[in-house]
This record gives structure tokens, C-alpha cells and sequence, in this order.
């Protein structure tokens, strides 16, 4: 018999964290997250729970921790688009339908409580959390910014009724095998810097990056994605969070910034070296040695493999090309640095405006993630 609880104390929270772990210690393709950033995202501190409701339920058989799930209405996202949404994010279970019905049957009764009519996931508090259930590419090393999850998962999800909601993709780019830039590439940037006096701003002190830009970055970004998918714009609150947490893990020379004459920033590519096997040989701690095995991901990288974390266009100029400024400027680097691939982040499957960005690459889907959803 299963047996749901609610997570009441920091105890059970610790032990709600640690579920993942267990589950994933043997599995070469899982990336387990540090369990300071769990903490933090799970903090009543975190900026999202402004205008979130959550809930925590572990599952338990046989008094031993089987599964864990996260209930959270976006009271932001459900007023932007007109919907009732409860959403389900951070599942982990056994392969037993009968934890996995029960896991989702809590959240989807707390949110039939609270006047919800559908529940869908996994989602996190924002898009800038993970989400999205692997349904494509187990066989495929993941990334820090993503999730992992087992093969029975999903048929799991299908099982139980739920259907597709959307997908996202993720795509494996690889740099130019003769070493040179792609000519069409170079045309378009050199181009657009000519007739508009577009322009690439670098800078060698993220902390001056950070200072200059650090906002505005973010304030592009949710113009860039406001139009996408639930999405619901980070509060000032929320962007002041980000920059203090992630842009110092950040190495300046990977991150290209694209102005006009005066200085407005119109796009933004953040990308970093993989650090998916720093953190599976860290496994969630920083301490005694993660901290190690991180610093010589980010400042000595072996890998061959950089992240594209984030890639934002202003609205009115993703039709213009600006995009390619981005790689004009990052490409180069990523091939003096031995980067032979880069993993982009989940896209949704008909977003073809950002698809298009990859032209100038040979390209494959690798990897492919879905939300579900069902009434309630």
C-alpha cells in the first residue's frame, strides 16, 4: 500500500531532495543538481512564491521513500493565460503505477481544492525552472539545466490517462569541421553592423557585465519569451535573484551581447562549458570536493561540449538576423576553445523562430521532452 505525505518539515525536505539522488546514483546519463540550489529553490525565499502556491508530497511503501512530487498553481501564469492550471514538477518514482497514480492523485486533489480544472507538468515555479519529461534520447548525456528521467516514466503518464500538451526539442549543433566560419554567417553579422551599426559588446569582468547589463539582460529575455508556452515575466524581485545566483559561475568571454548605436541591448547569447560530468562526479555536494570538480569545469574545461543556456532576441528584431551577431562573435571562441558541439536549451517543437537560429550549423534533435496534461 502506498502512503502519501505532505512534507511539513526540513527533515522530510532533505529527504525529499535526496529521493532524486538515490534513484539516479548509478545512471551515466543523469545530472543531479547541487542540493544547496534545490534548497534554495525550494526556500520561502524563493522570489516565485510571490505569486505561487506549493505543496510537497513524498510517497512512501513499505515505511521507505518511494516517490516525490511538487504541486504548484501560478497564480500568474493562470491569470495571463485564462486558465486553472495546477502543475506537477520535480516527479520521481519507482517503476509502480500505484505510487505514480498515487504521487499525482495528491497534487491533482489539492489543486481541485483551490478551484483548479486541469492539472499539467512537469513544470517548475517559472520557465527558468526545469521542465518537461524526457520522452526522447535516455540514451543522452543531460545537462544541468534540464531534467532526466527513466524510460517508464512517460508510459507511465499515458497509462494514467494523461495526453500531450506540448514538446519541447533539444538540438546538438556541431562547429564547422575545416575550422573556418560559415561564409553566410559571416556575410549576415558583417552586413548588419555596416547598415544599422549593430553592435557586439564583450567585457573581460562579469562583475562589470553584471553592474552595466545584468538587468537588462533579463528584461530582454522575457520580452524575447513572453509570447511562449505558460510563460509568465520574472519580477524585478525574481531578476535581482538570478543575477546575484547564476552570473557569477559565468565566464564573460562566453557571453555576447548585441546593442544598437546608443547602447540598447537587443540580444543576448549566455552560454557555458558542459558541466553535466563536474556535477555527476560532485554528486550535489559542493563539499569536500564538488567545489573542485566544478572550478576546473568552468575555468579549465576538458569537454567538448558548451551549453547555450540562454539565447534572447528582442521581438522586433528577431526577424532581422540579429541572432547571427551572437555566433559571429561566439563561434570563433567555442572553436579556439576545443568545442567541437553545443547543446542548445529546450525549445518548443513549433517555435521555428528560434529554430531558425541554427542554420549556419549542421544540426540534429537529440533529445525530446513533453508536458502533459489532463482534467480533473
Amino acid at each position: 500500500m502506498v502512503t502519501i505525505k505532505k512534507v511539513e518539515t526540513k527533515k522530510e525536505l532533505k529527504r525529499f531532495i535526496r529521493f532524486n539522488y538515490e534513484l539516479y546514483k548509478d545512471n551515466q546519463y543523469a545530472v543531479p543538481e547541487f542540493y544547496v540550489d534545490m534548497v534554495n529553490t525550494f526556500s520561502p525565499n524563493n522570489a516565485a512564491l510571490e505569486f505561487c502556491e506549493v505543496v510537497y508530497f513524498l510517497a512512501y511503501k513499505d515505511d521507505k521513500i518511494v516517490g516525490r512530487i511538487v504541486g504548484i498553481i501560478n497564480h500568474k501564469a493562470n491569470r495571463i493565460w485564462e486558465q486553472k492550471n495546477v502543475r506537477f514538477g520535480w516527479i520521481d518514482f519507482i517503476d509502480d503505477e500505484e505510487v505514480s497514480k498515487a504521487l499525482l492523485d495528491a497534487v491533482a486533489e489539492w489543486g481541485r481544492a483551490k478551484g483548479m480544472t486541469q492539472i499539467h507538468g512537469p513544470l517548475g515555479f517559472t520557465d527558468n525552472d526545469p521542465e518537461g519529461m524526457l520522452i526522447e534520447g535516455f540514451d543522452q548525456l543531460s545537462t544541468m539545466a534540464t531534467i532526466y528521467n527513466y524510460p517508464y516514466y512517460p508510459q507511465h503518464m499515458e497509462k494514467l490517462g494523461f495526453e500531450k500538451d506540448v514538446d519541447w526539442i533539444e538540438m546538438q549543433l556541431e562547429a564547422p569541421r575545416d575550422g573556418k566560419m560559415p561564409e553566410r554567417l559571416t556575410r549576415m553579422a558583417e552586413l548588419l553592423m555596416k547598415k544599422f551599426d549593430f553592435r557586439i559588446k564583450k567585457y573581460k569582468s562579469i562583475k562589470k557585465l553584471a553592474k552595466e547589463y545584468g538587468k537588462e539582460i533579463f528584461h530582454v529575455l522575457n520580452e524575447a519569451f513572453k509570447p511562449l508556452f505558460g510563460y509568465n515575466e520574472l519580477s524585478e524581485k525574481q531578476i535581482d535573484q538570478y543575477v546575484k545566483m547564476y552570473l557569477p559561475f559565468i565566464d564573460p568571454k562566453l557571453v555576447s551581447l548585441v546593442t544598437d548605436a546608443n547602447g540598447k541591448l537587443l540580444a543576448v547569447g549566455i552560454s557555458m562549458p558542459s558541466l553535466s560530468r563536474a556535477l555527476q562526479k560532485a554528486k550535489g555536494k559542493l563539499f569536500p570536493f564538488g567545489w573542485w570538480h566544478m572550478y576546473r569545469a568552468v575555468k579549465h574545461p576538458t569537454t567538448n561540449i558548451v551549453d547555450l543556456l540562454l539565447v534572447g532576441v528582442l521581438p522586433e528584431y528577431q526577424n532581422k538576423g540579429v541572432n547571427s551577431l551572437l555566433f559571429y562573435d561566439l563561434l570563433p571562441i567555442y572553436m579556439e576553445n576545443g568545442f567541437e558541439y553545443a547543446e542548445t536549451h529546450p525549445e518548443l517543437e513549433y517555435n521555428h523562430k528560434v529554430q531558425q537560429q541554427w542554420i549556419y550549423f549542421e544540426r540534429k534533435i537529440h533529445k525530446r521532452r513533453r508536458c502533459f496534461k489532463k482534467a480533473l
